[in-house]
This record gives C-alpha cells, sequence and structure tokens, in this order.
C-alpha cells in the first residue's frame, strides 16, 4: 500500500545504507536511499492528492503496541488533511536535500553513514507527523533528536561538533521533559492517549481541574502549555534555542534538515 510505503521506505534505506555500507560503497548508498527518498517523494504527492484535496481521510493499523488495563497504544499511521500535508513537505523537501547532498559530501568518507542518518531522520519525521496517538507520537519526537544528535556530531573527530551534538541532546531532553509530563497529563484526564477519542471528548473537558505542584490549573491550559514546552525544545523557541546556533557544526545539508 502506497501509504505505508511513503512512511517506510526512507527507513528500509537507512538500514540498507547502514547495515551494508562497506559492500555497497559511496555511490551504492547514494543510489539506494535517494532513490528511495525519489519513490516516498512521489507517493506523498499522491498521498496529498487523495486525502488533502480529495478528503480520502484514513486510519492504517499495522498492530498493536502494548496494552496495559485501560492504557491501549496501537501502532497506526493517521492520514488526515494536516497528516498528508505534512507528509508531502517532508518527502519533497527530504529528497530533494538527498539529492543536493551527493554532491556536498562527494568525497567524505562517510558517505553511507550520513545518508543512513538523512533517511533515519526522515522516518523518524513521518512517523511524528502521521502518529495516531501521543505515545506513538512521543517516539517519533525522540527518534528526530536522536537523529539531530547524531548529524550534527557526524564530524565527531572535532570536539567542537561533538559538544554542539551533546548541547543539542541535552536542551531537546528538557522539552521532552514537558512533552512526556503533558502526554501523562492528557492520559490522568482523558483516559486514553489515542487523538480520535481525546479529539471527539476535549469539548466535555472545559471546565476540569488539574493538580500541578500543589496548585489547581485549568487542565487544557496546563496540558497545551507544557506540550508547547516539547515544541519549543524541538524548534528552538524562547530560552530553547541555545542548541540551535552551534548546530552549523554539522553537514549543511543536514542542518537544513534539522533547523526545518
Amino acid at each position: 500500500m502506497i501509504y505505508v510505503a511513503a512512511i517506510f521506505l526512507p527507513l528500509l534505506g537507512a538500514a540498507l545504507a547502514g547495515l551494508l555500507g562497506p559492500f555497497l560503497r559511496d555511490r551504492g548508498a547514494q543510489l539506494v536511499i535517494c532513490g528511495a527518498m525519489l519513490i516516498a517523494a512521489v507517493l506523498g504527492c499522491v498521498i496529498f492528492w487523495q486525502v488533502a484535496l480529495e478528503g480520502q481521510e484514513r486510519t492504517i493499523h499495522l498492530l498493536t503496541w502494548m496494552t496495559s488495563g485501560t492504557l491501549d497504544v496501537s501502532w497506526a499511521l493517521r492520514f488526515d488533511t494536516l497528516s498528508a500535508v505534512m507528509v508531502f513537505v517532508v518527502t519533497v523537501v527530504s529528497c530533494v536535500v538527498h539529492w543536493y547532498s551527493i554532491g556536498y559530501m562527494h568525497g567524505d568518507p562517510g558517505v553511507p553513514r550520513f545518508f543512513a542518518y538523512l533517511s533515519l531522520f526522515t522516518f523518524a519525521m513521518l512517523m511524528l507527523v502521521t502518529a495516531s496517538n501521543l505515545v506513538q507520537m512521543y517516539f517519533g519526537w525522540e527518534g528526530v533528536g536522536l537523529c539531530s544528535y547524531l548529524l550534527i556530531g557526524f564530524w565527531y573527530d572535532r570536539p567542537s561538533a561533538n559538544a554542539a551534538a551533546i548541547k543539542a541532546f541535552v536542551v531537546n531532553r528538557v522539552g521532552d521533559f514537558g512533552f512526556a509530563l503533558g502526554i501523562f497529563g492528557t492520559y490522568l484526564l482523558f483516559d486514553t492517549v489515542n487523538f480520535d477519542t481525546i479529539f471527539a471528548a476535549v469539548g466535555g473537558k472545559e471546565s476540569a481541574i488539574l493538580d500541578f505542584l500543589g496548585m489547581h490549573l485549568p487542565a487544557l491550559e496546563l496540558l497545551c502549555v507544557l506540550l508547547f514546552i516539547g515544541a519549543m525544545g524541538k524548534s528552538a523557541q524562547l530560552g530553547l534555542h541555545t542548541w540551535l546556533p552551534d548546530a552549523m557544526e554539522g553537514p549543511t545539508p543536514a542542518v537544513t534538515i534539522v533547523a526545518a
């Protein structure tokens, strides 16, 4: 199915280049990953047309991730208008960055590793924007943070690159802590982490109150602030921006996609 292929082709390319890099060599790794990204970009355009323009929204269930009491977390791909737009943007922009990187990284001894990191970053972004629940979204969120660390510190023999990668990783963990608290609070309030159920029930929670650090606060406003703290870290906003200038230690194509 094109919807599943568009999301998992970058992961397949990253696995092949990462595991078979010594056998594929530079040109083979580039062809495998860039070819996979080109197909994913074409499929992303098809998804945009079918979902965003024609309104054919759908959720594709892949497997049940975990079940514990009332906590039911499925691994599913949710394609609504917003997700379709983001899949289109991520696949097309990432495809362009991948193909540009062929010339930019020419002669670098770590070409297969770089393309594996870049493709893995793309997969993490796609998992993030197609998540059907907050736990799956957090998985994609942390994948983006891990790949940012790997790409910024790609030239690990440079102390400045190592320091920049560690700084990005630590600052992002500050934001991720707020995001995790927001997920816990959302489950406490709605007894679910699935987006469809949360969106359907949010109208009845307008007057709900949560106890936080000894204070009685409006639940929806508190949860929105906590989730926004996570976004602050990843998008370098309002005090959690200090990692972004140092990210220039990574290769320029990596910095482009990390900053985006």
